[in-house]
């Protein structure tokens, strides 16, 4: 059955999203301040909107993929956003990776307006959305998020209640902090491979179901082996979750001192201007000597 679904935010995240819901049949309206974005989906069979507003009147789900909680609040509750436009019992599922206080925030607003709302953060990033294998963990009274369901069934193949509004959010925190000292224990074993002589690229089938072995083992380590610098993510979000990560450890007082050097090596790299690009350029930390990364 075809949905109505409206889509506010078009980025890497919010594109692959967009067109997995097309590609699944589902009607999609979508809203992006760049109209590049909206035309790429548009191209593919969606219709544009000119306001997050105008997106949501239509829709039975506002799906949300932005940056930070202050863009998720304008885009939705703002001069022109999403809630102005929606009709009662519309249901806002958020995909965003933000802060859960601020979740909790948006959540109570929305109920505030007849509207609900489902924290809905993801892993697996845009190759898993365009396959329908993302994985997501969702926030939010029990029957919005199985009607949620209705909708992201289309994009992922694990979709599990975590509990109120922003326990999403906080097991997205938690996969940031596996995530971000995953990719870091990656890059570095990879950097001793290839100083010691040994064929870096075969260590993810050598490896294969042994203890070692990951998701991340398996997609990451041949990229740091080759410099492959290909786009899929950015080391700046990482900064921003390890960052909300912190700010959540200090209120509930738990110590984290890896996640807390796994934040500064992050930071470091994105103050050598390394923020834009995609995780496996954490590499060029351990290399010890940048060089220039192709676009």
């Amino acid at each position: 059955m075809s949905e109505k679904i409206a889509l506010i935010g078009a980025g890497a995240m919010g594109g692959a999203i967009g067109t997995r819901f097309l590609e699944t049949g589902n009607a999609l309206c979508v809203f992006d301040l760049d109209p590049d974005r909206v035309a790429a989906l548009v191209d593919k069979g969606a219709t544009a909107a000119q306001t997050a507003a105008d997106a949501a009147r239509e829709a039975d789900f506002v799906i949300v993929s932005l940056n930070s909680s202050k863009i998720v609040e304008l885009a939705v509750f703002g001069d022109g956003g999403a809630a102005q436009g929606a009709k009662p019992g519309t249901l806002i599922i958020d995909m965003s990776s933000i802060e859960p206080d601020a979740t909790r925030r948006f959540a109570e607003q929305a109920k505030a307006q007849g509207l609900g709302w489902v924290d809905s953060p993801l892993s697996g990033g845009a190759p898993k959305a365009l396959l329908g294998e993302l994985t997501l963990m969702a926030g939010g009274e029990v029957a919005d998020v199985e009607r949620a369901h209705v909708a992201l069934k289309h994009v992922a193949s694990n979709y599990t209640h975590m509990g109120p509004a922003g326990a999403g959010q906080t097991t997205k925190l938690i996969n940031q902090v596996l995530c971000g000292l995953g990719f870091l224990a990656v890059a570095e074993a990879t950097q001793l491979a290839l100083d010691a002589g040994v064929d870096a690229e075969k260590i993810p089938q050598a490896l294969k179901g042994g203890r070692a072995d990951s998701a991340l083992l398996q997609e990451y380590l041949p990229r740091y082996a080759t410099k492959d610098y290909r786009r899929t993510g950015r080391i700046d979000n990482m900064v921003k979750d390890l960052n909300a990560v912190n700010d959540l450890a200090r209120q509930t007082g738990t110590s984290m001192p890896m996640t807390a050097l796994c934040g500064e090596i992050h930071r470091m790299l994105t103050a050598a201007g390394l923020g834009g690009e995609d995780q496996a350029a954490v590499m060029e930390f351990f290399k010890g000597a940048k060089e220039e990364i192709a676009p």
